[in-house]
């Protein structure tokens, strides 16, 4: 189970900071240029989304990283990842893998146990 989390996890993390990206150019954008605003739609809050455009997927990659050693504490990066990327962006067609694959990684990370111990990390 680490093993997966620790893929899906960086999966997700890379996935993400296409989504990343285009966030923060979009908030970039539609602030430099007012016109661009006015036809797309303004943000609500493009400080948000601008911190979580590069906090997400850093957090996704970094709990990837740690899920084969630290799984506890790669897995709540992980699920904190998710919520970044779920309350800045939403669930749509550009954020359901980084979505799902970030938030199962983190369910799986903190489910597993050391692979030749019965206990858990708990």
């Amino acid at each position: 189970m680490r093993n997966a989390a620790s893929i899906l996890g960086i999966i997700g993390g890379l996935i993400g900071i296409i989504v990343g990206l285009f966030g923060y150019g979009y908030a970039e954008l539609s602030e430099r240029h007012n016109e661009v605003g006015e036809i797309f739609g303004f943000l609500e809050n493009p400080g948000f989304i601008r911190f979580a455009s590069f906090i997400a997927p850093l957090l996704a990659i970094a709990g990837g990283a740690m899920a084969k050693y630290r799984a506890l504490w790669g897995g709540i990066l992980m699920l904190v990842s998710c919520f970044f990327f779920y309350s800045a962006f939403g669930f749509n067609v550009g954020t359901m893998f980084p979505i799902g694959f970030v938030g199962l990684a983190g369910i799986l990370a903190i489910a597993a146990g050391k692979p030749d111990e019965p206990k858990a990390h708990f």
